[in-house]
């Protein structure tokens, strides 16, 4: 069996491996992330900080169970982030919103809070489809990317729990 620190380092290195794909289709294949897609690394990076935190801390009980429901936080934000995107790249054409502004342009001229419901409702960049594998895009690989991300933060808390609790029962029968 694994240990707590094993399986966040586990959940740590996936989305570590997330971020560098991401980084790798930007950087060496030319695909500019839409406003949509850097939320989306965000939650990840979130995800990934909340694993790294608890292989370091290795807390025991409520201690995991509090590490995991941050990286479950951060991976369940990331698939509404996620699915929205999907949404988008499914609309018909004539309903898919106008392109807008670039991130760095909206964080300059506007609050945070108005950025962040601008990004959520989506432009025309976000309902392009830059590339597919066995027919899913990018925003849907990466939504089935956290929905896992999000069944292992709960998985790292509870098999190494249950496995301590078989451990002391079978101590005490002994």
């Amino acid at each position: 069996m694994l240990s707590y620190r094993s399986l966040c380092l586990l959940g740590f290195l996936g989305c570590v491996g997330g971020l560098a794909f991401a980084l790798y289709l930007q950087h060496f294949k030319g695909f500019e992330p839409c406003p949509m897609c850097i939320f989306q690394r965000v939650a990840m990076a979130g995800a990934g900080l909340f694993f790294l935190i608890g292989a370091l801390h290795n807390p025991k009980g409520g201690g995991r169970w509090a590490y995991a429901v941050l990286a479950d936080l951060c991976a369940i934000a990331g698939v509404i982030i996620a699915a929205r995107h999907v949404w988008l790249q499914g609309l018909p054409a004539d309903q898919v919103p106008a392109c807008g502004p670039t991130l760095d342009y909206l964080l300059g001229m506007l609050p945070v809070m108005e950025v962040v419901q601008m990004v959520l409702k989506g432009d025309g960049n976000c309902a392009k489809i830059d590339a597919q594998w066995l027919g899913l895009s990018l925003p849907m690989w990466t939504m089935i990317t956290f929905i896992g991300l999000s069944f292992w933060a709960m998985l790292a808390a509870a098999l190494p729990t249950i496995a301590e609790r078989r451990a002391a029962a079978s101590a005490t029968r002994s």
